[in-house]
């Protein structure tokens, strides 16, 4: 799959912490409505047949809208489900062996916190990076914060795109313009918000002035 530099202005990673009884597939597909340009399905604590069953529905949504879709960590699951594509973490399967068993025209997300990292996962094959966490997060217990430095060198460093993720909300996004992302990734900025397709209009919003700023 072609990535371009577009897709990724608004990525959505799922949590269904806040579904209240709606379906994730409710909750993904009005983001997208919203104006999410890729999505990531996160799961950490399904059983494989339901990850299985989730992964597929919402890959099915997203091919009707032409929106990217990748699976975080989970290579079986995302070859299964026909994925666009995977996001690893720096502990998990390194991006050169991901590609050997995706093939070369899925997409590669790879985690990085520093320029050595990014030059790395750009070497071996990564599509694009997630940077960060850019700002404080709940998200992840372990997500150390880097500096708005750190981030502009890793933007000018690596030639694919870099979307920062990590405590981004609407309150805080215009803090990166200029540091040469390509968009943003965010969770409870979207999956958490009483009205999910008007946060995702307003993030779009915002995250295009971020970029091109």
């Amino acid at each position: 799959m072609n990535l371009l530099k577009k897709d990724m202005l608004l990525y959505a990673v799922t949590d269904r912490s806040w579904l209240n009884g709606e379906s994730l597939l409710s909750q993904v597909e009005k983001a997208i409505q919203g104006g999410v340009t890729f999505v990531q399905l996160r799961e950490k604590n399904l059983d494989t047949e339901q990850f299985l069953e989730e992964a597929r529905k919402i890959r099915e949504l997203c091919s009707q809208y032409h929106i990217p879709f990748v699976v975080n960590d989970n290579v079986e699951i995302a070859m299964a489900v026909d994925a666009d594509g995977v996001h690893v973490g720096q502990s998990d399967m390194e991006a050169g062996d991901v590609r050997a068993k995706l093939g070369p025209h899925k997409i590669i997300g790879v985690t990085a916190k520093t320029v050595e990292q990014a030059l790395l996962a750009e070497q071996r094959g990564a599509d694009y990076l997630g940077v960060g966490a850019v700002f404080h997060t709940t998200s992840k217990a372990d997500a150390r914060e880097i500096t708005h430095e750190t981030l502009q060198e890793i933007c000018s460093a690596v030639h694919i795109p870099v979307v920062a993720i990590g405590g981004i909300s609407q309150e805080n996004i215009l803090q990166l313009s200029g540091s040469g992302i390509s968009g943003i990734a965010v969770i409870s900025a979207l999956f958490a918000q009483k009205d999910i397709r008007a946060a995702a209009e307003n993030l779009r919003r915002l995250a295009g002035q971020a970029a091109e700023s």
